[in-house]
């Protein structure tokens, strides 16, 4: 899944694609560079943004989902807001990405049901103004999973089918360096439930933390690594900003194994 993020203030990529062509045109070299899955996003999700308005997410994304579904490609619309999935989705996007798992709006269960479209259950801890708000985690893997089986169980119970649910453990959202590693590594433990497993660790600020390397870009040979060692543990998409390095990393690793 590459990022296609339409932005002004993304943690890593922020401005760069604020002209609709631009976007487009990335999308499609992503696709070429081996991406199954373009995710386009018009709000910025990262610690201590503040939220954007439904009108400005929804002039950022449309022109650029309709612009690449033009090209029969698999569209992911990144929202929380139940009128920018509906307006995506009827422009050709498939799947929806909602990093609160479909709680902030009220619509949004609903209207992935009525679509019968794929969707993507993040979880979060706090909101992105505020990141680590909410209880202490006992075990980070097992009460996000829980919390996810839990979101899962809502959606079927809501009409949507399980073949068409994805879970995203959210690594980045109110998580320390030690609790982001051990959700990569307890992968698996997400798998059992057979749930498709989605990691997006790409460029994050757990590994500037490791590293010591503060620009985002510098950090995508650690990124390719840990998307390898997220699908080795059972990850099945894995969501990245550097398409190349992460096919090159797993199609070694794959020859490897």
């Amino acid at each position: 899944m590459a990022i296609v993020n339409v932005t002004p203030d993304s943690f890593s990529d922020g401005g760069e694609r604020l002209d609709p062509a631009q976007a487009i045109d990335d999308g499609l070299r992503f696709v070429a560079e081996g991406a199954d899955i373009l995710d386009i996003g018009g709000e910025s999700t990262r610690p201590g943004s503040q939220p954007t308005s439904p009108e400005d997410e929804l002039r950022r994304v449309l022109p650029v989902v309709e612009g690449l579904a033009k090209h029969g490609l698999v569209i992911s619309i990144d929202t929380r807001r139940a009128s920018v999935a509906r307006a995506a989705l009827e422009a050709g996007a498939r799947i929806v990405n909602d990093i609160s798992a479909l709680r902030d709006d009220g619509a949004m269960l609903p209207l992935v049901a009525e679509k019968g479209a794929e969707v993507i259950l993040m979880h979060r801890r706090g909101l992105p103004e505020n990141t680590f708000a909410g209880p202490a985690y006992v075990d980070a893997v097992e009460d996000i999973r829980t919390f996810l089986l839990e979101r899962a169980a809502a959606c079927e119970a809501s009409g949507v089918k399980r073949e068409r649910i994805a879970l995203d453990p959210g690594i980045g959202f109110g998580k320390s360096v030690a609790q982001e590693l051990q959700l990569i590594a307890g992968a698996g433990r997400f798998a059992e439930a057979g749930y498709p497993i989605l990691i997006g660790c790409s460029r994050k600020s757990f590994i500037g933390k490791l590293t010591g390397l503060a620009k985002p870009a510098d950090r995508d040979p650690a990124s390719a690594w840990l998307a390898v060692e997220a699908v080795r543990h059972g990850a099945t998409i894995v969501r990245v900003h550097n398409v190349v390095a992460t096919r090159q990393a797993l199609a070694v690793w794959s020859a490897m194994k």
